[in-house]
């Protein structure tokens, strides 16, 4: 499991956690002069009922954080890192060291789930993530680290899986017969950027509702914190929604839901390496990018029948890449000495690739509820069809990719202190070329599972830990190697932790939460990746440990704090007998936010990231510690009822600092301030 060094590291933690938590209790009792407001709530939730290492962000955290990007909603969740982010493209997600990196906006490793659809899960080279979309569509993003809660959703994850959901058309309309509009606009000081979203949200009868949602979200390039112009920065990002629920039958106990959402970009003589801020070798590209993503739900929960509670998904994601080489833009056409020769008329083949992928799903689950004894059960079982399609590309082959899988996740609770979680899920993937020079077909399946223990105790302490296996089968990327086609990569993880949850702690009505996972996985078989600098030399095994720890702290005053912190190591193990430090480890890190809410109206926070100093491979990172600050003004009465008004500072002291898996420079200071209205 995770080393002394990691445990030391936790201990260290924990008591400045403690401390803080004791300075913030003194603090408040000074402060009671200004008067006590409604029970406290922080920013964050900690899930302190369940085992799985799961993150929520809700409605409020995401308006309150002014996020350009969807990487930007969940940079403050422990485990979860940034390659860059403050932009759409170049930008990726990494949790516990998989996921996005330098060469790839993803490795399989971490699934990104919107409304049911499976997105942004194609290796592009030096093409970073396909999630195009926009944070002002979203309604709630779960975070599920590791790979023990993932059975449900896909094979292969082992960083982790994000959720997204959608906004509904009731989430302005309050449920109630009518029609509603949610204008909001946001400015950005570094770029000059801005944003508008109008959302029209129409509740014609109780049972029916309609949403409509166009966002627009452009800036200039940005500054760094030492003044200078990060490259390729811009963009402009206009962004759709429309969505639509009816429910039926008695009692309303069955439902359809549609969802649509739209992505455009169009981009002229910008680098084709997204990660890099100029042409370089690979030159400009103009290139367009369009990406769609829809699903139709059926849910049917007949009132008095435990053992049905089903769900009937199809889903279907699109995206597609356009692109064209821009004459004389690499480095390559100026000194063809740096550079492979001769050098190819028009451009790496690469950089003049078109890509479009497709994926296409249909899942079916059902939820029963029933006692077998003193044990009591939530049985989760279902059934996924899945079918992939890619174009045959400049840079990767095409083919289709068609996948059966069935699931089981059996969450038993014996007493009210015990629960045990097995989870089973079983997969076959058939993959064919689509070229007549690779019309190659392969076969491959896996069995897969879990088990998750959870003791609680009565006094607010709870313990648990995991076990977890899964298998990435091969993807249609590498259909030009048969060795890698017929191999799939195996990873297990093993996890323990412990949560506490109690009110009335330090003072009447307040509440403590946090909860630490600490955990250990190990990746054999690998056809992801290679020996960094060595082309076709593949590891043997990856294996990553760390702890993460989540925690809140709330006054009946007002005053809260949430803490957040991760802490992770990785080693590659060669078959040369050598090793290496893991290349897409982030460093240790540590989130503090301090704030106070005045009732419904005000919310005041000041929040601090803190990087730790990196060496990975004779390769160094500076610490830092980025300071942001946010106010919310949510009137409730007068002229301004439903506005709400939000301002941010972000990297407050104008920082000069990279992150350690960043490829270019952090932004400066940004002011960011941001208008709503329902109207």
């Amino acid at each position: 499991m995770a080393t002394s060094r990691a445990r030391a590291r936790l201990r260290n933690t924990a008591s400045i956690i403690a401390y803080v938590v004791l300075a913030q209790t003194a603090t408040a009792q000074e402060a009671e002069f200004l008067g006590t407001v409604q029970l406290g709530d922080s920013k964050r939730d900690v899930q302190t009922d369940t085992a799985t290492p799961i993150t929520v962000v809700d409605q409020d955290e995401i308006n309150d954080r002014q996020a350009d990007t969807i990487a930007e909603l969940i940079d403050s969740v422990p485990g979860v890192s940034l390659v860059n982010g403050s932009t759409p493209q170049g930008s990726g997600i990494n949790i516990r060291g998989y996921g996005a990196n330098s060469v790839y906006g993803t490795d399989q490793k971490v699934a990104v789930i919107v409304d049911g659809a499976s997105v942004g899960s194609e290796e592009l080279y030096r093409i970073g993530t396909q999630l195009f979309t926009d944070p002002a569509l979203f309604r709630s993003v779960e975070v599920i680290r590791g790979t023990v809660g993932s059975f449900a959703y896909g094979s292969g994850i082992v960083g982790g899986l994000v959720q997204l959901e959608t906004v509904d058309a009731s989430d302005f309309t309050n449920g109630e017969v009518g029609f509603n509009v949610r204008q909001t606009l946001q400015f950005s000081s570094n770029g000059d950027g801005i944003a508008s979203s109008t959302i029209l949200a129409w509740q014609p009868t109780e049972n029916l509702e309609f949403l409509a949602n166009l966002t627009t979200r452009e800036q200039d390039d940005q500054i760094d914190g030492a003044g200078d112009t990060i490259g390729a920065s811009a963009f402009d990002l206009p962004t759709g929604l429309i969505k639509g629920r009816y429910s039926f039958g008695q009692n309303s106990d069955q439902s359809l839901t549609f969802s649509y959402n739209t992505t455009v970009t169009d981009e002229n003589d910008v680098p084709y390496d997204t990660f890099d801020t100029t042409g370089g070798t690979f030159g400009n590209v103009d290139r367009e990018t369009q990406s769609d993503t829809a699903s139709l739900q059926y849910a049917y929960a007949p009132i008095g029948n435990d053992l049905v509670d089903l769900t009937v998904t199809l889903s279907y994601a699109s995206d597609q890449i356009d692109q064209e080489y821009v004459d004389g833009s690499s480095t390559c056409e100026a000194d063809p000495a740096l550079c492979p020769s001769p050098f190819p008329d028009g451009g790496f083949l690469t950089v003049n690739a078109d890509h479009k992928y497709e994926t296409t799903k249909l899942n079916v689950s059902n939820t029963s509820l029933f006692d077998t004894g003193s044990v009591n059960h939530s049985l989760l079982a279902g059934v996924e069809l899945i079918r992939k399609e890619r174009l045959d590309a400049n840079s990767a082959p095409g083919g289709t990719d068609n996948r059966i899988a069935v699931f089981v996740v059996d969450e038993m609770e014996i007493g009210d202190s015990l629960s045990i979680t097995p989870a089973l899920r079983y997969e076959t993937s058939s993959i064919e070329g689509s070229t007549a020079s690779n019309d190659r077909s392969f076969e491959n399946d896996a069995l897969m599972g879990g088990l998750s223990v959870r003791y609680a105790f009565g006094d607010g302490f709870a313990v648990f830990g995991s076990a977890a296996y899964t298998e990435s089968l091969p993807i249609i990327d590498d259909l030009d190697s048969t060795e890698l086609m017929e191999q799939s990569e195996k990873s297990t993880t093993y996890e323990i932790g412990g949560s506490y949850n109690q009110i009335d702690v330090f003072a009447s009505g307040d509440e403590l939460s946090f909860k630490t996972n600490i955990y250990q996985t190990t990746t054999d078989d690998i056809t992801s990746y290679t020996v960094e600098g060595q082309r076709g030399v593949i590891p043997d095994r990856v294996e990553t440990e760390g702890v993460e720890i989540e925690g809140s702290y709330t006054l009946e005053s007002g005053y809260y704090m949430d803490a957040n912190a991760n802490f992770v190591e990785g080693t590659e193990f060669r078959k040369d007998g050598t090793t290496a430090d893991w290349r897409n480890v982030p460093a240790n890190s540590i989130g503090l936010t301090l704030g106070r809410k005045f009732g419904r109206e005000l919310d005041l926070s000041w929040e601090i990231i803190a990087d730790a100093e990196i060496k990975r491979n004779d390769e160094t990172t500076d610490a830092f510690a980025v300071h942001n600050v946010r106010a919310t003004y949510i009137p409730q009465s007068g002229i301004l009822t439903d506005t709400e008004i939000r301002l941010g500072i972000e990297n407050l002291a104008d920082l000069d600092y990279t992150s350690s898996l960043a490829t270019r420079p952090a932004p400066g200071r940004n002011v960011k301030l941001t208008v709503s209205r329902t109207f």
